[in-house]
This record gives structure tokens, C-alpha cells and sequence, in this order.
């Protein structure tokens, strides 16, 4: 059961110690407070786990300080969508809005390599408009030969460039609690020009001590890839980690399922879950199509499969597009042969841009026809 408190709830004053007394005193429940400071407002919610069937709604909307009740029936407690609920679908964070009603590109280097490099891809970020990209500082490889990532030694660089360049928010993964101290270090020392979203791969989905210690930390979101072989409710209960230490601003990322029935791509797409983690969840989903693909084959139309794989997922209703692109994707250490290049940037938008009205245009009809007296 959830208690959504009144917004701006005075926790010194009488009424909210009243209420949390009388929580604390019921048997077989495990209290838990959730906030979210917005710029206006904190919004405060009470989680109360364990033997809640008794408990009467109706009693618990009349406590202090409760402004309605929730009474969870699905397995994804706090990211989940519960009957006759209103809570948001959406986050703001460093200027940018995520949520399940708009779209963010995040073009960038799957493996940061030069500074060179960095300064050219977002260059070309800021002439096309856009304000987030990828940046791949950690990269946890099948092979322990393969190029790690540069770690630590690239971050005040990469930093400093997305400050000059208007990059407001650069989504990296991470794959060792150390990696969030040392992210943190280096914002500091650049003087915070940007904003990080802390990224869970694939290969992390189910490390659960890692999704506990990136819940715990309040400062950056977070984008959880689904794994790659398990599934999806698999999945979606690992975020519930990340939720239920108390970041509750979490992406899904949706990027393949490693299979050769996917061949010749890289992975199975997955895109056709779109709707339905927005369905079961509160989350904003977000697709991969680079990693989905993992090449630059091109159809007969003259439409690279990559575009075409991306269009699926924006015209399913896709929040956010991860991308790989590169300044000389053959001199690439990671992932070369999937990246598009520099000049593509443009293309890619515009073709994504397409894709995400088709979407709008199809929701715009979904919602004349239901709401037409013959549906009633």
C-alpha cells in the first residue's frame, strides 16, 4: 500500500509525527518514506510493506497528512502502475525532461577514446540542436584483453567539452560503486558544467549489490538496460532495486535479446515491449537500436537497418534513443562497425523526428476513437 502525502508536508510538525507513530505501531508492516524534491515542491510518499490486506482504505485516507491511497497489487511496488493511480510518469533533471510523453536523443561514443574525438562529436551535438549525448568511460568487455574504457582519466575532459558544447546531460555506464565517487569527484573539479545519467548494462542488470548501492544515491537518474537473457519481468524487478533504495528517476532501456535467431543482427529486437513497460510501469523507455543491430547494412530503399530498427521503437513510443556515433567509426576501440558517422547526425534526427509525429498522429487517433460515443 502507498500513502501519497499532501504536497510540502511539514515533517516537524504534529500531524505528520502523528501519522508516523501510527504507522510504525502496526503489526507486520515495514514502514518506508520516498521523496522527490522538484524545484517547487517535495513530493512525499509512504510505502507500507508487508500484511496491508487488512487495512482499510478509506481509514487510511482519513490519517493526517495523507492526501490518498494506493493499494499495490502488482509486483513493481514503487515503478509500477497501480489501479486508479495518478502518480507522474515523468522526472526532470539539469534542465532536460524524461518521461513517457516526449523523446530524447543521446548520439554520442560508445567508448570514449580521444579528446579529439569527444570535442568533434559534440560540435556536431550543438550545431543539430541537441542537448544530451552517450559517453562510454566504463566499459565492462566479454574479453578481458578488450579496451576497458580510459575510466577515471577521461572524465574532466569529457566533462569540461559538454560544458562548452551545452551538453546538459551525458548517460554513462557504470560498473563498481567507486565509478559514482569518481563521477562525482570530476564534476566537482570541472565546476559541474553537465549532468550524468548513471547507465546499468545489460551485463549488470542482475548484480544486485551494484543496483543497490546506484539506488541509494540520490544525485543522478539512472538508465537500467534490460538483460540480455532474461525476462522482461526478470528485469523490470531488478529496477524495482534501484526504486526501492530510493531513486525512483529511472530510464528502461530496451536493446536486444542475445540470440542467433537474430542473426544477421547483432540481437533480437525487443522494441515491441515499448508499450508494454509503459504499461506495467512508470517508467520512460528507452531503445538501442545500435546495440540491437550491431552493423551498417542497408535495405533496398537506401535505409540503413540501424534507422529502420530505430523508427520501430519511436513509432511504438519510445522516450529516449541511445545511439552510437562516431568521428572515424574504423578507428573506433568499441563497437566501430555499428557507429554512424558524424555527417549522418542530421539524416538520423530528421528521420526520427518523422518516425516520433507518426507516433503522435497515432495516439491523437487511438484517443478520438475511444473516446467516440459508439466505444462507450
Amino acid at each position: 500500500m502507498i500513502l501519497i502525502l499532501s504536497p510540502n508536508v511539514d515533517e516537524q510538525g504534529p500531524d505528520y509525527h502523528r501519522l508516523l507513530d501510527f504507522l510504525n505501531n502496526l503489526p507486520n508492516i515495514q514502514v518506508r518514506l520516498h521523496q522527490e524534491r522538484g524545484t517547487q515542491q517535495v513530493l512525499s510518499e509512504i510505502y507500507l510493506i508487508g500484511d496491508t490486506a487488512g487495512l482499510d482504505i478509506n481509514n487510511m485516507e482519513g490519517l493526517p497528512c495523507v492526501e490518498r491511497v494506493v493499494r499495490v497489487s502488482e509486483e513493481y511496488r514503487v515503478l509500477g502502475r497501480h489501479k486508479d493511480e495518478r502518480r507522474p510518469t515523468s522526472f526532470d533533471y539539469n534542465g532536460v525532461h524524461f518521461g513517457q510523453d516526449n523523446l530524447n536523443v543521446f548520439a554520442g561514443l560508445c567508448a570514449v577514446d580521444t579528446p579529439e574525438h569527444v570535442e568533434q562529436m559534440m560540435r556536431a551535438l550543438q550545431q543539430n540542436g541537441q542537448v544530451c549525448t552517450r559517453m562510454g568511460a566504463y566499459k565492462p568487455r566479454t574479453s578481458p584483453y578488450a579496451f576497458q574504457g580510459h575510466g577515471k582519466d577521461c572524465l574532466p575532459y569529457v566533462f569540461d567539452l559538454a560544458g562548452r558544447y551545452g551538453i546538459k546531460v551525458i548517460a554513462m555506464e557504470v560498473t563498481h560503486e567507486s565509478h559514482i565517487a569518481e563521477i562525482s569527484r570530476a564534476l566537482e573539479q570541472t565546476g559541474n558544467p553537465t549532468g550524468v545519467m548513471l547507465q546499468i548494462g545489460t551485463r549488470n542488470t542482475q548484480n544486485f549489490e551494484l543496483l543497490k548501492n546506484v539506488g541509494r544515491q540520490q544525485d543522478f537518474p539512472v538508465l537500467f538496460k534490460r538483460g540480455f537473457g532474461i525476462t522482461l519481468e526478470e528485469s523490470l524487478n531488478a529496477a524495482e532495486y534501484l526504486a526501492s533504495e530510493g531513486n525512483r528517476r529511472v530510464v528502461f532501456g530496451l536493446r536486444g535479446m542475445k540470440t542467433n535467431m537474430s542473426d544477421p543482427h547483432r540481437n533480437l529486437v525487443d522494441f515491441a515491449h515499448v508499450p508494454v513497460v509503459k504499461r506495467l510501469t512508470r517508467m520512460p523507455v528507452c531503445i538501442d537500436p545500435s546495440h540491437s543491430v550491431g552493423l551498417r547494412d542497408q535495405a533496398p530503399d537506401g535505409i540503413l537497418d540501424l534507422m529502420h530498427v530505430a523508427a520501430q521503437g519511436v513509432i511504438a513510443g519510445a522516450n529516449m534513443i541511445l545511439v552510437d556515433f562516431h568521428p572515424a567509426p574504423a578507428k573506433a576501440l568499441v563497437d566501430g562497425p555499428q557507429a554512424l558517422r558524424l555527417h549522418e547526425l542530421a539524416h538520423f534526427l530528421e528521420d526520427v523526428q518523422i518516425a516520433r509525429e507518426a507516433y503522435e498522429k497515432r495516439a491523437a487517433l487511438a484517443n478520438r476513437y475511444s473516446s467516440s460515443p459508439h466505444t462507450q
